[in-house]
């Protein structure tokens, strides 16, 4: 039981701090918090991320180029052009570490306006931090494993960001469908949206990027929304644009 209990907090806190610190605040600015609050969010993303932290300035970065050129040559992770998730994942690395070290030329237009740390960022970035951090896991593991197969689930955990990530791009790129005609492969999947609270209606959100509520349709929940909108009625963060309703368009 510690080990599920383990296993499921660590998957959703880190997601959440995805995509609420990393892609809601960091790549689209869609709500303010003062300097406090800042602070706090990226030291808990650190936390959250442990061992697969990923810097919020280099995930901006390649979020917005993500749509700037969706499902293009230049995206940074589009399904299409890999031959199954595991080569996008390792495509989308080293374009990451490009970025992370401001040796990407594509990047430099969608600099600025986002969440900057530079003692937690060198530290989460570190080989030691991603050991430590691992470490944690497998002492974890050995205290509270009862089964061999629990083991299993440790690359997850070593790995957690980057599974996220390919789970909305590729998931979100492939299957599922349309609202809206956005010019690309955007799909909203929600048959594995317990998976991404939220990420995996990407054919919307491609469509509004700025929208802090990623369904659109009464029946597409987006968790994420319920937890930005109390955290704005608790005034630890200001939404910047209040919903309105999109009038649907039929894909093409």
């Amino acid at each position: 039981m510690a080990i599920l209990v383990f296993f499921v907090a660590h998957y959703y806190l880190s997601l959440f701090t995805q995509t609420f610190y990393l892609h809601r605040y960091a790549a689209h600015k869609m709500f303010t918090m003062n300097k406090f609050w800042e602070r706090f969010f990226f030291l808990f993303t650190y936390i959250c991320q442990g061992s697969s932290f990923l810097s919020p300035r280099a995930y901006a970065l390649l979020h917005r180029m993500h749509h700037a050129y969706s499902d293009t040559e230049m995206d940074p992770h589009s399904p299409l052009y890999s031959s199954n998730a595991f080569s996008m994942m390792w495509k989308t690395k080293n374009i990451y570490n490009d970025v992370l070290n401001r040796n990407y030329a594509a990047a430099e237009r969608f600099e600025g306006d986002y969440p900057e740390w530079s003692l937690i960022e060198n530290i989460g970035d570190k080989w030691f931090s991603r050991l430590g951090w691992g470490t944690a896991y497998v002492l974890f593991y050995i205290n509270f494993a009862t089964a061999w197969w629990q083991y299993l689930l440790l690359p997850i955990h070593f790995l957690m960001g980057p599974i996220h990530g390919a789970i909305v791009n590729w998931g979100g790129h492939k299957y599922g469908y349309q609202n809206f005609d956005n010019h690309d492969h955007s799909k909203n999947t929600l048959a594995l949206d317990f998976l991404a609270f939220g990420e995996l209606f990407q054919n919307n959100h491609h469509k509004l990027p700025m929208r802090v509520n990623f369904g659109v349709k009464w029946w597409e929940f987006d968790p994420t929304y319920v937890a930005i909108w109390t955290l704005d009625k608790a005034r630890i963060i200001k939404i910047k644009r209040k919903l309105t309703t999109p009038k649907l368009q039929a894909a093409a």
